[in-house]
């Protein structure tokens, strides 16, 4: 099967997995996509991940987080850049999500990262999500 756009794929995958209380969630492997699961690590949003060694397609195994009390740590996520509607932005317009609570992820031509990191580097680029 293939998917029009893989990343809004892999929010939804995750979204949909904190939603229903799994332990983990498997989704096909990108160089794109694992950046992005590195920044959710990092920034605390989910609990690890890896890449499998599958035949044809390796995937991204994400560990999802949740609290003591069972609720999701990720509380929000959103594709702001699609195929059809792509969205940049300037170094000094890289928007904040939640007052800074949650964060921008930023494709720039120095890589992925997020809008913190891409705001002190002094650079712009494609607001890929939002994470919350």
């Amino acid at each position: 099967m293939s998917v029009s756009d893989p990343i809004a794929d892999m929010l939804t995958r995750v979204r949909n997995g904190t939603a229903a209380r799994h332990r983990y969630v498997l989704v096909p492997a990108s160089k794109m996509k694992t950046a992005i699961a590195r920044i959710m690590k990092e920034e605390g949003f989910i609990g690890g991940f890896e890449v499998t060694r599958d035949k044809p397609q390796p995937n991204i195994r994400i560990w999802l987080k949740y609290t003591e009390d069972r609720q999701p740590v990720l509380s929000g996520l959103e594709r702001v850049s699609k195929p059809g509607r792509r969205v940049y932005t300037g170094r000094h317009d890289i928007p904040l999500v939640l007052s800074g609570m949650g964060v921008a992820v930023l494709s720039t031509p120095r890589g992925i990262m997020t809008g913190r990191k891409a705001r002190k580097l002094g650079v712009g680029g494609e607001v890929v999500c939002r994470i919350w």
